[in-house]
């Protein structure tokens, strides 16, 4: 699905899955994000006086810190905006976006619903950003795909393995596998039901390129990447009204925890979105671990988010 707004005849392009961006899009974004990184001072004008509203339902600590940081290196500012304790929540989206979108040149917004998102863009009369939702996280896609492309410096041939239950962060992976051509191999014996894009994921079966494995062991031997999320929505980590549904998928997705056992001795890059919970989707020494690329994959989000910043901003 591709949201545009087009308010008085302008056409304005938001990214709310990663299906917005063509693979020489999401190239391009990977490549800028490597130089802004590597000089940032080359770009401390870059976006001088753009501001960025900022919209939180869902708790941050990696999306706050790297849009903001990322704004506001780049010469521009945030404005941060608790969605919960504004007007969002007691008059129509439609209303509200078209006033919240005069005050800035560009949103991100981190909502718990897709829909929400989608009625935003489409009123906004600026791009919006999707900045993570029960469905899609574009932002850390691309950050992902930097890390790889990093190490690699090359995206054929590369084979990544998504180890946990299938999510957000599981659709925006395999949008980015299909564009750039990475194989992706999915080890997910269970579903987060509000994630699932049925749309995308017959993609990915007619593409070949998006597997599906009963275990991790099956992934091991030709793997580059690992990478595992969460398996409890962080939202209801620690609420008491969700301690059964907890204790039931910690139990179903032991066997599929990222282990010095379960590794069987392989030793791929490690992979985590975070925030990590040492002793349940991943064991906590190889956190710290020589092959752990985890503190690198969370500080590009900035540096891929500067980038996309650009992409949307100075054309």
């Amino acid at each position: 699905m591709n949201i545009y707004s087009n308010l008085g005849g302008l056409i304005i392009k938001h990214i709310l899955t990663l299906k917005e961006l063509s693979e020489h899009e999401i190239g391009d974004i990977v490549i800028e994000g490597m130089k802004v990184k590597k000089q940032p001072e080359d770009y401390y004008s870059a976006l001088e006086k753009k501001g960025l509203l900022l919209m939180f339902q869902k708790t941050s600590t990696r999306t706050t810190l790297s849009y903001q940081s990322a704004i506001n290196q780049l010469g521009g500012y945030a404005v941060e905006l608790d969605w919960d304790k504004s007007n969002f929540t007691i008059s129509p989206i439609q209303y509200e976006s078209r006033y919240a979108s005069r005050n800035c040149d560009i949103m991100m917004a981190r909502l718990k619903k897709f829909s929400d998102i989608v009625e935003l863009a489409k009123y906004s009369s600026v791009p919006v950003i999707n900045g993570c939702c029960d469905k899609y996280h574009p932002s850390q896609a691309l950050a992902d795909m930097m890390t790889i492309y990093e190490i690699k410096k090359q995206f054929d041939g590369v084979t990544l393995t998504f180890a946990g239950i299938h999510n957000n962060v599981t659709n925006s992976l395999i949008i980015a596998a299909l564009k750039l051509g990475v194989k992706l191999q999915l080890v997910t014996p269970m579903i987060n039901e509000a994630s699932w894009d049925k749309e995308l994921m017959e993609e990915a079966k007619k593409s070949g390129n998006i597997i599906h494995l009963s275990g991790l062991e099956a992934a091991l031997a030709t793997t580059d990447f690992i990478y595992t999320d969460t398996w409890v929505d962080m939202e209801y980590f620690n609420d008491p009204m969700y301690d059964k549904e907890k204790q039931t998928r910690i139990e179903q997705m032991s066997p599929y925890s990222i282990t010095m056992e379960n590794l069987k001795g392989y030793t791929p890059y490690i992979m985590h979105d975070m925030p990590v919970h040492p002793g349940f989707e991943i064991e906590e020494d190889l956190i710290e671990s020589e092959n752990s690329i985890i503190y690198t994959q969370a500080e590009n989000r900035m540096h891929a988010q500067k980038a996309l910043l650009m992409h949307l901003l100075m054309k």
